[in-house]
């Protein structure tokens, strides 16, 4: 057990972690634990040079004191050197509903119409940056926002000029939404982050990938990338527009002609930046494939 994790443990939950259940490691380190007192927590780790950590936690406790199926913290965020750090409970279980179905799109948006209700009036810090596959209006010089893994990349500088296109029409059309007021939401609403059970829906992950945008960018965003699993992906046209009309049900309200084609244009920028992800590194070109397929109706739909 790391000498850093056992000396948090005592000082922030007043235990002693004795058994590791789990360890993973992407954007964030994510141990599972056991402490001396019987508790199975979880506690994770990740770099966060701006602090946006702190906010994505209250918006999680938030969502659970509500009674929306996620895992409540036990801990604010807590910094150790440039380490964001906190625990959590411990909920494992559920299943992935895996398909990119019409039927699936509605199920997974009244799930995120419900959070977006629970989270509508919190009054918090932007958690900016927004994460990177949500980020198109970052300040940098390029389409994409800076990233030393990805700029770096042998065909950085060659990209499938359709591709190019595509995200340089998205991201105009999106930077005239600027307009639109920001909202706290879920920036990554893929499936491989959601869990189900017999009852309903039984878990939702990532907290960390809490983001400050337009409701309808939210909103968008989610549509496209709802059935991503293991490998991301661009779901249907015609499931994306399911997400959307269902959302717009689920909270009695109807986007305007300005968002609605807000929501075509965010639809495509998770699977944009994935498309990239897969040229640059040579991965099976899923992303990549529906991207060059579907963009220029959801561009159309978008006003792009």
């Amino acid at each position: 057990m790391d000498p850093w994790l056992v000396a948090w443990c005592r000082q922030e939950l007043n235990a002693t972690p004795v058994e590791r259940l789990m360890i993973s490691s992407q954007m964030a380190e994510v141990q599972g634990v056991r402490l001396d007192d019987g508790r199975d927590v979880v506690i994770k780790s990740r770099p966060d040079p701006t602090g946006r950590a702190k906010t994505c936690v209250a918006v999680q406790r938030h969502a659970a004191d509500a009674g929306f199926p996620c895992a409540r913290p036990l801990t604010e965020a807590t910094y150790l050197d440039d380490l964001a750090v906190h625990a959590e409970e411990w909920r494992p279980g559920g299943d992935m509903l895996r398909g990119d179905s019409p039927a699936l799109a509605e199920q997974s948006a009244r799930l995120y119409a419900q959070l977006a209700a629970i989270v509508a009036d919190l009054q918090l810090a932007p958690p900016l940056p927004n994460p990177e596959w949500v980020n198109w209006n970052h300040s940098g010089p390029g389409i994409w926002p800076p990233n030393e893994l990805h700029d770096n990349r042998p065909l950085a500088t060659r990209l499938p000029p359709a591709l190019v296109a595509i995200a340089t029409r998205a991201r105009a059309r999106l930077a005239e939404a600027d307009q639109l007021p920001g909202i706290l939401g879920h920036a990554d609403w893929e499936t491989q982050n959601l869990r189900w059970d017999s009852a309903g829906p039984y878990a939702v992950h990532d907290w960390d990938s809490i983001a400050w945008l337009p409701e309808a960018a939210l909103v968008g965003a989610a549509s496209g990338a709802f059935a991503s699993a293991e490998t991301p992906t661009l779901a249907p046209i015609q499931s994306s527009e399911a997400f959307i009309t269902t959302y717009e049900q689920a909270r009695s309200r109807t986007f305007t002609t300005e968002e609605a084609e807000v929501t075509w244009a965010a639809s495509l920028w998770p699977a944009l930046h994935n498309a990239r992800g897969e040229y640059l590194w040579n991965s099976r070109p899923v992303a990549l494939t529906e991207v060059l397929t579907q963009g220029e109706e959801r561009l159309r739909r978008a006003g792009a």
